[in-house]
């Protein structure tokens, strides 16, 4: 019965109440497309470049002298003593020109190596704690040693990139630990400065090596003894050797001394380049800061007297800044790298993928590799 209101049919009936097809379903109007702009596809813009990153290395060197002529002039040492000082003071105090002091001063607060409140400066927790000669702490012996010989070495970079000749004291030719071991006072600095750049390493090597399965240690290439006197009086137990050229006993007997270690620490004088000279035995032989300054052949040679001088289960340790095995994310040790082709005639930097390699070569066994401190890895290779 019609109500006399229009109802459409229901699904699937026409009107007349016979089957029909279903309707279609209402679809939205398609968007019009255009097509995308450079801009859609870069995205969004990036910052503009800037030579900043280049400039701040080009200037590095300034920053470099301003830490290094702190040091020569007593800055730390005197604050640490007396401060905090104002400019005047301090200047004063330094033999420094009025000119040039505030300067000078307010230069070291920007690069965070001193503070400055009410006009008066005092050391910042780590100049006070690494720079001030009196604190055994000191590192200043290896700062002088790097602006006393290195800084005036890397002027002459791009000679060494040319050439592959040193532009050190063996420019010339030789041995470049000769000059330095020929002048008492050159040796001295030298010998200390790589004591202190060492100390890192040495704490840290003290502290991750299992010395208590072992009774003795020597140092090949001992410099002053600072490794195996730490390494004695960490370790009551360990007895120690100190392997350098003769002329670094009077260095080795001073430091040995003053450790009060007399009686478990020895020097013993030889050149490990020399055939007939044969290392000296101990259950563990330290090789910190050696192998990068040598060539192949030079390396494997000192290796495998290393492997003849040990007892079995005797343990080899290499340490150094060895660059890793992509050489890309450890600049300071590509940095002394370069070093390296700076100061020796045919040394290079080895990873610590070669480094392994060359001690399974002199037939090592259980090789394994460490990091020790900062930029700093041991590789440990047991007989």
């Amino acid at each position: 019965m019609s109500t006399g209101v229009f109802e459409p049919p229901a699904a699937g009936r026409s009107a007349n109440g016979s089957a029909s097809p279903a309707a279609p379903v209402p679809t939205a109007a398609a968007e019009p497309t255009t097509a995308p702009t450079s801009a859609d596809l870069v995205g969004p813009p990036t910052p503009p470049m800037t030579p900043d990153h280049l400039m701040r290395l080009g200037l590095g060197f300034t920053a470099a002298k301003v830490l290094l002529g702190a040091v020569e002039v007593g800055v730390f040492t005197e604050l640490s003593a007396r401060g905090p000082l104002d400019a005047g003071a301090l200047g004063s105090a330094l033999g420094l020109h009025a000119r040039s002091a505030r300067d000078f001063f307010d230069t070291l607060v920007a690069l965070d190596l001193l503070d400055r409140a009410d006009g008066r400066y005092v050391n910042t927790p780590t100049t006070e704690y690494f720079l001030d000669r009196d604190k055994p702490t000191y590192i200043g012996d290896a700062l002088t040693m790097l602006d006393a010989r290195l800084y005036g070495f890397w002027a002459n970079l791009t000679e060494a990139l040319r050439t592959g000749s040193p532009q050190n004291e063996a420019a010339a030719g030789g041995d470049p630990y000769a000059g330095i071991y020929a002048d008492p006072a050159r040796r001295a600095l030298f010998q200390r400065a790589m004591g202190q750049l060492s100390r890192p390493s040495i704490e840290a090597l003290a502290d991750r090596f299992g010395w208590e399965g072992y009774g003795s240690v020597a140092d090949i290439g001992a410099g002053d003894g600072a490794l195996v006197c730490h390494l004695a009086k960490r370790h009551p137990h360990l007895t120690g050797a100190a392997f350098d050229l003769p002329e670094a006993a009077a260095a080795v007997d001073a430091y040995v001394r003053a450790a009060g270690l007399r009686d478990r620490i020895r020097f013993w004088p030889g050149d490990f380049h020399d055939p007939a000279q044969a290392l000296p035995s101990a259950d563990v032989l330290v090789l910190g800061h050696v192998l990068h300054d040598w060539d192949l052949a030079a390396k494997r040679a000192l290796l495998a007297k290393a492997w003849a001088a040990l007892p079995v289960g005797g343990a080899l340790v290499a340490f150094e800044a060895f660059p890793d095995d992509e050489r890309r994310a450890n600049p300071i040790a590509l940095l002394l790298g370069l070093n390296v082709l700076i100061e020796t005639p045919a040394g290079a930097a080895c990873t610590i993928a070669q480094c392994r390699e060359l001690v399974a070569e002199a037939g090592f066994r259980h090789i394994r590799a460490e990091p020790l401190a900062g930029p700093e890895s041991m590789v440990i290779g047991v007989k």
